[in-house]
């Protein structure tokens, strides 16, 4: 494990509350990496974040590809987004890292904040974007902003396009373990933590392609049905957090207790609300074949070990859930156009290929896919730093 290039820990003077920036490396001058937005949130847990997004970015270099991978960063903020507070503190947060966002973090949504939320913030700390130390590796500033920011204004079925190609990425990488192992998708049940906007999407997709997702868990609690949920309908009852009124459940619809999805008769879960979601306490509960992290860093390392012992197969979030923010660089740099088809489809195509290679590379060194993913970021970062430096 190597250390950050910068890491610092930042004391709002109004609250008295914490915030984060850790900076894993820079590449071509540059890091990309989201600011989150919870009650606890930690430096340690940011850190891991940062080093995390190096590897995502690793795992997308395509020497053929207009866009070429940045270092990996992250911000985070220790406050509930739900707090009265919380706009004011990411206000003041942002105007204090406003030099690092001008020069080399190039950030977006996370966990608890929505891009939306993070352009209003950002322009009243004084930002001209959240990405705007990306501008001067543009060929066409002008051209690709603009790209960019009609991809933004893309609708698809009522829902942005921003919102859904994370959970298409999520959707493939799901689908691609599921066509390796010769398990039909019409006997696939799905447990999913979070209906945000990526678990909200992952279920969306994987509904679409002929899974049942069977249980769906939210700050209230867990709703179930055997027979597959209706989660267009419950999507449509979410608040902007992601809660669902229980108005919109159907008679079949159980409510269970807010863990409940951990144990549910399903082969695939997707935890896609909060890191350290599944531990060692409570992994003995997990009987599916799959865990699709969804979420940043959501199993932790020991309990990975012990499902690992079991069979059971972590899909990892430096895989799974790295289509966001490779659309964003795929969009400004210029490899899609502002479609969303041909977004869907480059995902599509990306995600199931990087997936594939992880699968194949953990089989070939009896492995787990984590660690194979690491491997082969680690085998390409040296490249990545040759061919356009790296920064430590």
């Amino acid at each position: 494990m190597t250390t950050p290039l910068l890491s610092l820990t930042w004391t709002d003077d109004v609250t008295g509350r914490q915030g984060f920036l850790v900076v894993d490396r820079l590449v071509r001058g540059v890091s990309s990496g989201g600011l989150r937005m919870r009650p606890g949130c930690t430096l340690d847990e940011v850190a891991g974040l940062a080093r995390g997004m190096s590897m995502k970015e690793a795992l997308h270099y395509d020497p053929e590809a207009r866009y070429v991978p940045l270092g990996g960063a992250k911000g985070g903020i220790d406050c509930d987004p739900r707090d009265p507070e919380a706009y004011g503190l990411l206000v003041r947060y942002l105007r204090t890292m406003r030099p690092y966002v001008e020069s080399f973090w190039a950030t977006g949504e996370d966990l608890g904040l929505t891009q939306a939320v993070l352009d209003r913030a950002a322009a009243e700390a004084g930002l001209v974007s959240s990405v705007q130390a990306v501008y001067p590796l543009l060929d066409d500033e002008t051209g690709d902003r603009q790209r960019l920011a009609d991809a933004f204004a893309v609708e698809v079925d009522g829902f942005g396009l921003d919102e859904l190609v994370g959970g298409c990425g999520v959707a493939e990488s799901v689908l691609t373990a599921l066509d390796r192992a010769g398990v039909p998708y019409w006997r696939t049940r799905v447990a999913v933590q979070g209906l945000g906007t990526m678990g909200g999407a992952t279920a969306r997709f994987l509904t679409r392609a002929g899974l049942a997702v069977v249980a769906v868990a939210d700050i209230k609690g867990t709703m179930a049905n055997p027979a597959g949920l209706d989660i267009e309908r419950l999507l449509a009852a979410r608040d902007g957090y992601g809660t669902v009124d229980r108005a919109a459940l159907r008679p079949g619809d159980r409510e269970l207790p807010g863990d409940a999805w951990l144990s549910a008769e399903a082969e695939v879960l997707v935890p896609a609300a909060v890191s350290y979601a599944i531990d060692v306490a409570n992994q003995g509960r997990i009987t599916a074949r799959w865990i699709a992290e969804a979420a940043n860093m959501p199993v932790r390392p020991e309990a990975e070990v012990l499902l690992a012992a079991r069979g059971v197969t972590v899909l990892p979030d430096v895989v799974v859930n790295s289509a966001t923010n490779a659309w964003w660089w795929w969009t400004l740099f210029g490899d899609i156009a502002a479609d969303a088809d041909e977004a869907f489809a480059h995902t599509r195509r990306s995600m199931r290929a990087l997936t594939d290679r992880t699968l194949a590379r953990a089989e070939t060194d009896g492995t787990t896919p984590r660690v194979a993913a690491h491997a082969i970021a680690a085998e390409r970062l040296p490249v990545i730093a040759e061919r356009f430096g790296r920064h430590r």
